[in-house]
């Protein structure tokens, strides 16, 4: 029988986010500062024991499992994980989340590698806003990457949109529309306040999913779905479309009670909780017992018993948590 990992609360684990890198070809406003400083080398996970933590997760009930950055694609050899992660046991449900810029050279790859499920940031349909946002990204680039993923024939692909208010809330419909058109589905998401920053002020450019579905009602009724691909968003669906619209509320709808979910940093601290700091240092445990597999089930498993009820995010621009989002993973 395989083994079960069930938090206090009676929640059972099934799902990871595993960060890969810390580092990003973008510097999205939301996400990081424009000058940032990346981790040394040598904090950072090896490839392999990325991999070791993903064998000892499916050995214990976890069936879903996405890789994050920063941006996953921009590690070195990152391709070879892929590779061997996709032949795991047990992991039924194999993800990646990717800002797009290196889908047109890695599609076909990750595809083969048994990645079934691929989710693309995109907050904007226009260049120059596009460029604002990201600082340092090309919309073309990432739109080219969309089209290599579809072509690549993934079996679902989805595409996230972080709304801030005053700055992309007029494009929402253009972005379900974009999605309608090519088949793909798309999820709204609430800013989360991870890290400080300085771009904007995030009480002001706050956007709740309740105001990003009122705009979508207004032209695309929509009907509460049953559907549930084993994360945060919460789907809708339309009478006239197979595109699925999710939402992503972590200060409106606090998804807590539900939570099958734990996140692993690339500096390999399990994160029990997004919106909480207590972690536990995987790292440490692999480095200091090299290959002891068991020892590190072990790890995770009391890890588990620590896990939160729910966090407590605010609306009002304060930083719950100082590290950033391309440090936590996705």
């Amino acid at each position: 029988m395989t083994e079960q990992l069930i938090d206090p609360f009676g929640r059972h684990i099934t799902y990871v986010r595993l960060s890969v890198t810390d580092r990003c070809d973008f510097r999205c406003v939301y996400c990081m500062d424009e000058e940032m400083t990346f981790l040394p080398r040598q904090q950072v996970l090896s490839l392999e024991e990325i991999h070791q933590v993903a064998r000892a997760l499916t050995e214990m009930g976890v069936t879903k499992i996405r890789l994050t950055g920063g941006e996953p694609l921009v590690r070195k050899e990152v391709l070879s994980l892929f590779e061997r992660m996709g032949s795991l046991p047990g992991l039924n449900d194999f993800c990646v989340t990717t800002n797009g810029s290196q889908l047109v050279r890695y599609a076909q790859a990750l595809r083969a590698a048994g990645v079934n499920r691929i989710n693309i940031s995109l907050d904007t349909l226009h260049a120059p806003l596009f460029k604002e946002l990201t600082r340092t990204g090309r919309l073309e680039q990432v739109l080219e990457g969309i089209e290599a993923a579809r072509t690549a024939g993934f079996e679902r692909i989805k595409l996230n949109a972080v709304i801030l208010k005053g700055r992309n809330d007029h494009e929402v419909i253009e972005l379900v529309d974009f999605a309608r058109e090519r088949g793909l589905d798309i999820s709204f998401i609430e800013e989360m306040p991870l890290g400080q920053i300085s771009e904007h002020d995030r009480e002001a450019t706050y956007c709740s999913s309740d105001d990003v579905r009122a705009m979508i009602q207004q032209v695309y009724p929509l009907m509460p779905s049953s559907l549930t691909t084993g994360g945060p968003s919460r789907y809708w669906k339309m009478a006239d479309s197979g595109t699925r619209i999710g939402f992503i509320s972590p200060h409106s709808h606090n998804f807590c009670g539900e939570c099958n979910r734990i996140r692993i940093t690339v500096e390999g601290k399990l994160l029990l909780c997004l919106g909480n700091e207590n972690a536990v240092d995987l790292k440490a445990v692999m480095r200091r017992y090299p290959g002891d597999l068991e020892r590190l089930k072990h790890t995770i498993r009391e890890a588990i018993t620590h896990k939160p009820e729910k966090h407590h995010f605010t609306t009002d621009g304060s930083v719950q948590i100082v590290r950033f989002m391309n440090t936590t993973g996705g």
